[in-house]
């Protein structure tokens, strides 16, 4: 199956509810130029530095340690 035949598929497949946002994606798509420059844009290809490497591991470290902030705590601080 191609890439059009499987969108086809998909746009089937998806619930009424879906519609409208996917409408108003695939529309954008077609007539955003910035939005169709990001859909296309090649991912990040710069090596990682040292400092970066470092900072994730960091990160990584304070979630194993419990340090994280949960998705309900962050909206509730952003008042959401």
């Amino acid at each position: 199956m191609g890439a059009r035949e499987y969108l086809h598929q998909l746009v089937e497949d998806l619930p009424e509810t879906g519609i409208p946002a996917a409408e108003q994606y695939l529309a954008s798509l077609c007539t955003d130029p910035v939005l169709r420059a990001l859909a296309n844009a090649p991912l990040d290809d710069e090596p990682e530095t040292e400092e970066e490497r470092l900072a994730v591991e960091e990160a990584r470290e304070s979630l194993r340690r419990g340090e994280g902030v949960s998705h309900e705590e962050l909206r509730r601080e952003l008042g959401l």
